[in-house]
C-alpha cells in the first residue's frame, strides 16, 4: 500500500449519530426519531428505496457551514431532509467504503446533491450553499438498528 493510500485509509476517531429522520412520503414532513431499523430498503418508515441511495447521511459539521453561507443561524438538520446526521468523522473521505452505524453496515456510494426543493424550503441561495456539503448516499450492506449516540466507523 502506498503512503497516500495508507493516509486515505486512516481515520482519527469514530463518529457519532447525532440525529435521525425519516420521510414517509414525497414532500411529507420529516419525522425525527431516537432509534430506527435499517432494512435492505433503507430506514423503516422512510420513502427510500433499495440500492445505492437507500440511506442518506450528512455531516453535522457542514450544517454551520451551509448556515453561514446563507447568513442564517436557525437551520436544524431536519430542513436538509437527510436520514442520519453524523459528527466527528469526515464522510467525504469514506466514498466506496463500508461503514458501521450502530449494528447496520452501509457502503458510501455517491454524493447526495441538493435539489431545487432546498431553494423553496430554506430560501434563496440554499442550492448553491449546499453544493459539496449536502451529504452522501449509501447502500445497505447489512441491516441493523441505529440509535442516537451510536458510533460510526469505517470497517477496515
Amino acid at each position: 500500500m502506498s503512503d497516500l493510500h495508507a493516509m486515505i485509509a486512516r481515520w482519527a476517531q469514530p463518529g457519532r449519530v447525532d440525529w435521525i429522520g425519516v420521510r414517509p412520503a414525497r414532500g411529507a414532513e420529516l419525522q425525527v426519531l431516537d432509534r430506527v431499523n435499517i432494512t435492505d430498503n433503507g430506514l423503516d418508515g422512510d420513502r427510500g428505496r433499495a440500492g445505492k441511495r437507500a440511506v442518506t447521511l450528512m455531516q453535522a459539521e457542514h450544517v454551520p457551514v451551509i448556515s453561514s453561507c446563507l447568513g442564517r443561524t436557525d437551520l436544524g438538520p431536519e430542513v436538509f431532509r437527510r436520514n442520519i446526521l453524523i459528527s466527528g468523522l469526515n464522510l467525504n473521505g469514506l466514498k466506496a467504503r463500508e461503514v458501521q452505524i450502530g449494528s447496520a453496515i452501509v457502503r458510501i456510494t455517491t454524493i447526495c446533491a441538493p435539489c431545487s426543493l432546498m431553494e423553496r424550503l430554506i430560501g434563496h441561495g440554499a442550492y448553491a450553499a449546499m453544493r459539496g456539503h449536502g451529504g452522501w448516499c449509501a447502500e445497505v450492506v447489512q441491516p441493523g438498528t441505529v440509535t442516537l449516540g451510536d458510533q460510526v466507523q469505517p470497517i477496515d
